[in-house]
């Protein structure tokens, strides 16, 4: 058994350990409101315009919609979407995970390039032979030092120029999708070419009348709707990341209280042993005296 000491400095250090746990928890508790109430108010309106897109894709020829373009997969572009910072469970190893698969089956055969946003997610592939960092976009780190519309269009720009441009056959998302603060699910979604409404539920779509003009919207209304699916995905890690710390944080300082209670306890034994033990010893020498 550790000595009273040993016990004491193990208590002092959870203790300390709890408190901060505790404090990380709140910390992200408040971060989480926010990111929530972000994409619980994003989240009906990019639906919305992804299902228009959808339709509006199946009723284009390929020749206005450079964006529907379907080619036969020689390169790829997957953009892993992480956290800056750990300690929020299997939150960035999931998304470390789904893209490592994803390079080993479905894409095993195309040369794919990764694109990272998030610290967690570059470190896991900033060796790859296909890790690609676009010109002008800045570090992993920096979009979620900075989580705005503007910055995510910047990566949208890119990813639309190299498809444009025939350098990316297919370009894919992988994020987490905010359920709640304890649940979050990895998505994989194809974000270029885009799929039409016919293509995603096998339904046919209905005729439309354009207004304004189908090149308008070509022009202007799918490269909007892109973007606004990239920040979507953004904003839904970034809701994951904090409700997946806040549990993390909550598990870790409901462990660290356990483990504080059965160390008092082990202390209090050890406590009374020696206290027994003096005792005896006192005894013991005060019936040497008498006898």
């Amino acid at each position: 058994m550790a000595n009273l000491k040993e016990i004491k400095n193990r208590i002092t250090s959870i203790t300390s350990t709890m408190q901060i746990t505790s404090a990380m928890k709140m910390v992200s508790a408040a971060k989480l409101k926010r990111a929530q109430d972000a994409i619980t108010q994003m989240r009906p309106y990019a639906e919305k315009l992804q299902e228009i897109l959808g339709n509006l894709s199946a009723t284009l020829d390929l020749s206005e919609n450079v964006y529907s373009h379907q080619r036969a997969l020689k390169t790829v572009y997957i953009v892993g979407v992480s956290s800056n910072r750990g300690l929020c469970g299997g939150f960035n190893n999931n998304i470390v995970k789904k893209v490592n698969g994803l390079l080993a089956n479905e894409y095993a055969n195309c040369d794919v390039k990764i694109i990272s946003i998030g610290k967690k997610v570059n470190d896991a592939f900033k060796r790859h032979e296909g890790s690609l960092r676009p010109e002008g976009i800045g570090q992993a780190e920096d979009m979620f030092n900075d989580l705005t519309f503007e910055n995510s269009s910047k990566v949208a720009e890119f990813l639309m120029g190299e498809f444009e441009a025939g350098r990316a056959d297919k370009v894919v998302v992988v994020y987490n999708k905010f359920k709640n603060a304890a649940v979050q699910e990895v998505m994989e979604e194809q974000f270029l070419p885009i799929l039409s409404k016919e293509e995603e539920d096998g339904k046919a779509s209905g005729d439309y009348i354009f207004e304004p003009s189908k090149s308008e919207i070509v022009e202007d209304l799918i490269p909007k709707s892109l973007k606004i699916q990239l920040f979507k995905a953004l904003l839904d890690s970034n809701a994951s990341e904090h409700g997946a710390r806040m549990t993390a944080m909550h598990k870790a300082t409901d462990n660290a209280g356990e483990l504080n209670r059965d160390l008092k306890l082990q202390y209090n034994k050890a406590r009374q042993a020696a206290i027994t033990n003096e005792i005896l010893e006192i005894v013991g020498g005060a019936e040497a005296l008498n006898g």
